[in-house]
């Protein structure tokens, strides 16, 4: 089981979609993530250096004929980045819930 680490670097939304985007699959294609993630070509990018300088992915530039493409892939410490963070969410979620199975309902009024 993976312990649980809450992230700073990937909590924020669109690095949380790209990441688990990332953790389902060995290489996407930077179109691909586009759209999936409905991002500008500015903001993937940005969001693509950012993890790329925290060493959780690697980008790569592939050249097939006249076409240029840009993929991205998780690195070993991205994916464990990802598992411990999801696993802090899970942990919350879990404390959240038993909480509430231990708060009383609140009574309903009467009418008169």
């Amino acid at each position: 089981m993976t312990e649980g680490r809450f992230d700073e670097l990937i909590h924020p939304s669109t690095r949380l979609s790209l990441v688990a985007t990332l953790a389902a699959t060995d290489w996407a294609e930077f179109a691909f993530l586009k759209d999936r993630l409905s991002l500008s070509d500015s903001a993937l990018s940005k969001q693509l250096s950012t993890l790329e300088g925290a060493d959780y992915l690697i980008t790569e530039r592939v050249s097939t004929g006249r076409r240029r493409t840009v993929r991205a892939r998780l690195t070993d410490t991205g994916r464990d980045a990802f598992a411990g963070h999801v696993a802090a969410l899970q942990a919350i979620v879990g404390d959240a819930q038993a909480v509430a199975a231990e708060v009383p309902a609140p009574a309903t009024p009467r009418r008169s």
